[in-house]
């Protein structure tokens, strides 16, 4: 099927593919079984990202974006197509730790202190001990905890835990990070300035991002690209190049490029035509 992408004026290159995609997804349909008959989830999706490259999923609800978030981290199968991560089976590399994933909810351990949750996936895998307290140091001081190291997720905010949450998926150097809602259940101040935070550590980590959201300022602060998703069952109709820059600062948020670039991901969603702007140099092709 054919996709509209429309552009919005660069400031600064996004990501440019070298070798395999970090996420290759060809031709994947889902279709799930229960009492009540078949639900068709997914329709011929197609998406590439590539090394380094953050992309936001965006639709209505029941759209499928989680769904197709989880066929990419194995945590489900396709019922059609194919998924790579890296040129790998999508199977391949979650057995070779090739992502980290994090969920709207923190899901930390009540009773292990945040430096012990953020090492356990070393732990898991063999990680001996002086590496694992090396690298929950330096994830500690990446996200701004390491004066909390000892304390436990009941003292700590919602924000601080997401903090946790993220530390702990980049705990073994993750090329690719899989991102569902991670900031939906936060205000709005803390959302935003968890945004901030997961723009710098992804530029210090150079991961590629699949980021779930239901919304649009979130997906173009973060993103280089914002795919649209249809209702059910989700097919991929529509993508927005988000060209902002490397400096996403709160000034951006204030800046008439940003909302532009909202606009057109709003036109992308309900599916509406964005006749092209002189002042913008916005196309839909």
């Amino acid at each position: 099927m054919t996709q509209d992408r429309l552009t919005v004026p660069a400031t600064a290159t996004t990501p440019t593919s070298g070798g395999d995609p970090a996420v290759r997804v060809a031709g994947v349909d889902k279709v799930f079984t229960g009492r009540r008959g078949q639900v068709e989830a997914l329709h011929q999706v197609d998406l590439v990202v590539d090394p380094g490259e953050f992309v936001s999923l965006i639709g209505p609800s029941g759209c499928g974006k989680s769904t197709l978030l989880r066929l990419v981290a194995d945590l489900d199968s396709p019922t059609a197509g194919t998924i790579e991560v890296f040129g790998k089976s999508a199977r391949r590399a979650r057995l070779d730790q090739d992502y980290g994933i994090a969920f709207q909810s923190a899901g930390l351990l009540p009773w292990r202190s945040v430096a012990d949750n953020v090492e356990l996936p070393l732990r898991l895998h063999g990680a001996d001990g002086a590496t694992r307290r090396g690298r929950v140091a330096e994830l500690l001081e990446m996200v701004g905890l390491s004066e909390f190291a000892g304390s436990f997720p009941d003292q700590l905010s919602g924000g601080m835990q997401q903090r946790v949450a993220i530390a702990r998926s980049l705990a073994e150097n993750p090329r690719l990070l899989l991102m569902d809602e991670p900031f939906g259940a936060l205000d709005e101040m803390t959302r935003e300035r968890m945004q901030s935070e997961l723009v710098r550590i992804t530029s210090e980590t150079g991961a590629a991002v699949v980021f779930v959201t239901h919304s649009i300022p979130e997906a173009v602060f973060l993103s280089h690209r914002v795919v649209v998703m249809t209702p059910r069952p989700g097919r991929i109709t529509g993508e927005v190049d988000v060209r902002l820059g490397d400096q996403r600062d709160e000034d951006l948020r204030e800046d008439e490029r940003f909302f532009a670039a909202v606009t057109a991901v709003r036109e992308a969603l309900h599916g509406r035509p964005t006749p092209a702007s002189g002042a913008h140099g916005r196309d839909l092709r």
